[in-house]
């Protein structure tokens, strides 16, 4: 968390140990339940989706790897004026009609035969997950004070660990079942996940639409500096497929690690996320501290990559010892750098325009899942050793690159948007638009 108990009337960071990973009573807790709701189907989903649609659908692979891939581009279209949508007619109204959305977009994975019907109904999940994930920004924004939505955010993330684990423990239950029927209560599952999810939301209490009126043309498009901080922020994302993809198939074939090791490595990601995400982000409080955390979370990469080149040529045990202690600095790296975005992503964002901006900020994500596991073949695969090292260096230079980019971005107003200093360098508290608007 990032304000201190004196400073906030419900502190996250409580003296017990249930304190520090359960959010408090109120907002913060529905929204960390909406959460976790959602994620355990999605969890589920994710393990069994490639061969739900190969094997019951009866897709080939290459057209489902096709019909992704348009849909995640699609999906990262609409997320900025779903954003939009939400910041002018109300975050808690537009994110339940959304999580009802993609409810029905999986309801109707169980139906659909064809490509053509496949496609659509993927659109139409990528678009209501990217718009889900703008309005709950929104939201958040709406119901916490500013200075404490990256500890919130934090808390957000170990849930969605949590729930993912689960979900990817039953979506292993119906591989191992490898039956219609068991494929097709995963879908199921994850269809009700976000009904309850929508049901969950609408406890909260309603946000009232921001009022910024109509935003003519590109809206965030035209404020640079904040592009410039998601394409900064889009390139250390570059490693999420790092581990369902890239270590799994340096591990194959360049070490002589047992197989069985990529899944644990897995699991001690998401435990040490779990455990660890919430004390991770303590330290961020504003847009210096973001930048820095970022900084070192670039070096860290950087010790990681070169670990791993270490595995190479190795002993079988020998090679397993150096991935375990690689992926220990890469989920050090991870958490640094998700808690240094997630407060950029808010403060650097005008306030009652949270949507939109958090729609934008979020293709990075959708960009990064679908170049991601191109560069990281190319790289590991097909370079080895320097591969690793690139992969390092470049992670090295965005991470030192955010720091002029962000403090451009909170300095430079930009017309039309709005955009004004913090009220301190560590605060992480804005001041609002022109008009005198305080967000948070």
């Amino acid at each position: 968390m990032t304000n201190s108990a004196a400073r906030s009337p419900h502190p996250v960071h409580g003296p017990g140990k249930g304190r520090r990973l359960v959010p408090p009573p109120g907002p913060r807790r529905v929204l960390a339940a909406a959460q976790l709701s959602n994620s355990v189907g999605d969890g589920a989903y994710y393990v069994t989706s490639a061969l739900y649609f190969t094997h019951v659908v009866g897709l080939p692979a290459g057209r489902v790897g096709l019909g992704l891939t348009v849909a995640w581009g699609v999906g990262s279209l609409v997320g900025v004026p779903l954003g939009r949508l939400a910041d002018r007619r109300g975050a808690r109204g537009t994110a339940v009609l959304l999580a009802l959305a993609t409810a029905a977009a999986v309801a109707s994975f169980l139906v659909v035969r064809g490509f053509l019907p496949f496609l659509v109904a993927a659109c139409v999940y990528t678009s209501a997950q990217s718009g889900l994930a703008a309005a709950r920004q929104a939201l958040l924004a709406g119901l916490v004070p500013a200075g404490e939505r990256t500890g919130l955010l934090a808390h957000l993330q170990s849930t969605l660990n949590a729930g993912l684990a689960v979900g990817a423990g039953l979506g292993g239950l119906a591989l191992h079942a490898g039956t219609r029927g068991a494929y097709l209560a995963v879908f199921a599952l994850d269809a009700v996940s976000f009904l309850l999810c929508a049901a969950v939301l609408l406890r909260l209490p309603p946000v009232p639409p921001a009022g910024t009126g109509h935003v003519r043309g590109p809206g965030v498009l035209r404020d640079r500096p904040y592009a410039l901080v998601t394409l900064l922020n889009t390139v250390l994302l570059l490693r999420m497929p790092l581990l369902s993809l890239g270590v799994p198939l340096w591990i194959t074939e360049r070490t002589e690690a047992p197989a069985w090791l990529v899944s644990a490595l897995f699991v001690l990601n998401t435990g040490a996320v779990m455990v660890f995400q919430v004390r991770m982000s303590r330290a961020v409080t504003g847009v210096a501290s973001a930048t820095r955390a970022i900084r070192r979370s670039g070096f860290v990469t950087l010790a990681s990559c070169a670990v791993f080149a270490l595995s190479a040529g190795a002993a079988p045990w020998v090679a397993a010892a150096v991935l375990v202690a690689g992926a220990i600095l890469q989920v050090a790296a991870e958490m640094q750098q998700s808690a240094g975005s997630w407060q950029l992503a808010f403060d650097l964002a005008p306030a009652g325009r949270t949507g939109e901006y958090q729609g934008f900020f979020g293709t990075g994500v959708t960009v990064a899942r679908t170049l991601g596991p191109l560069v990281l073949t190319a790289l590991l695969v097909g370079w080895g050793t320097p591969g690793w090292l690139l992969l390092g260096g470049v992670t090295l230079a965005a991470s030192y690159a955010m720091g002029p980019a962000a403090r451009r971005a909170e300095e430079r107003r930009v017309p039309g948007v709005g955009t004004v200093p913090s009220a301190g360098a560590g605060s992480g508290v804005r001041r609002g638009q022109a008009a005198g608007v305080r967000a948070g």
